[in-house]
């Protein structure tokens, strides 16, 4: 989903088993437009490669505290990310960051960290059930901003059958969307955004314009797309368009037409950014035949297109529940 766009994701890595099922998770967060960067514990270079996670991430992996020669690069790793996500997480890990220790770089990454914190744990079916580390997982769930995700039943590396499997890539993807959907400000507006100039017509081939590409409609409409709104564009003539999928669009060509498209919207929306360069005039008589180069003067009467922001602004006062803004 286009939700993952730019996000800046950090995956801490511990030496589970469970790591090999990383690399996948990684090729679905690239491939969604996420950000991705990785730490790893000594122990989870066993499990799975570095390069293999670097190639992917197109980021270098970080595994000790004084990478390139950077005794901070915890701190920066941390306020870099939008969300950490500690899958696989083992024992030993959730026991750390219930407690306070810090022996390496993953857990300096934990501490200095002030985004939210997911975390995926794996191990044993007798492992994940034993008090100490539910006594961990129940310490961590009470903190701000941290998540402990279930784990799956199955077949375990021990040969033993039961819980303690991490969360399956798509799994965890799901979650990591899920998270970022669920934090949306905008979750459940519904937006109108109107966007691009209007063409007012002379004859089949020649039209009244201006100069406008759209391109700062489009861009709200982005914006409020990616804060959850379900985002309506009314978007005049213009070569430009929306990355985002889960905006609609409505082409029009004239001032009439944007009228008309966003009045019908306006009633059921919560927010409207009107962007348009809407023509102020509008020819009286459009002739349905391309006009002759006859003359060497030519006059064009011109009457007033319908202000739209102004309509829709005398809607509003009569109906105050609108939340709107206006350009």
């Amino acid at each position: 989903m286009y939700i993952m766009k730019g996000k800046k994701i950090l995956i801490g890595i511990s030496g589970g088993i469970a790591a090999y099922k990383i690399p996948l998770l990684v090729r679905l967060l690239v491939t969604q437009g996420a950000e991705v960067k990785i730490v790893m514990s000594d122990a989870a270079t066993q499990f799975v490669s570095p390069l293999v996670l670097s190639t992917l991430s197109k980021n270098p992996v970080q595994i000790h505290l004084q990478e390139q020669h950077q005794w901070n690069n915890h701190i920066q790793l941390a306020h870099w990310s939008d969300l950490i996500l500690f899958a696989p997480c083992t024992a030993n890990t959730l026991s750390k960051m219930a407690n306070g220790l810090c022996d390496n770089l993953l857990m300096a990454v934990y501490l200095s960290a002030t985004c939210p914190i997911l975390i995926a744990p794996a191990m044993d079916h007798d492992m994940w059930q034993h008090q100490s580390v539910q006594d961990n997982c129940s310490k961590l769930s009470q903190r701000d901003q941290h998540y402990i995700l279930h784990t799956n039943y199955g077949e375990l590396a021990s040969g033993l059958i039961g819980f303690g499997r991490m969360l399956e890539p798509d799994e965890l993807f799901k979650k990591l969307e899920n998270h970022f959907y669920q934090n949306q400000l905008l979750q459940n507006k519904k937006a109108l955004v109107s966007a691009g100039p209007t063409y007012e017509n002379i004859d089949p081939v020649r039209f009244i314009g201006n100069h406008s590409s759209g391109k700062m409609g489009i861009a709200i409409a982005e914006a409020l797309a990616e804060q959850g709104a379900e985002v309506h564009l009314v978007l005049g003539p213009t070569y430009l368009k929306p990355q985002n999928p889960n905006i609609k669009i409505y082409p029009v060509v004239s001032a009439s037409q944007m009228y008309d498209e966003c009045v019908h919207l306006f009633q059921t929306m919560d927010i409207a950014v009107m962007s348009a360069a809407v023509a102020d005039y509008t020819p009286v008589d459009v002739s349905d035949k391309k006009n002759k180069k006859n003359a060497e003067t030519i006059e064009i009467q011109l009457k007033k297109t319908i202000d739209i922001l102004k309509y829709l602004g005398e809607i509003k006062k009569r109906k105050s529940n609108y939340c709107w803004f206006c350009t």
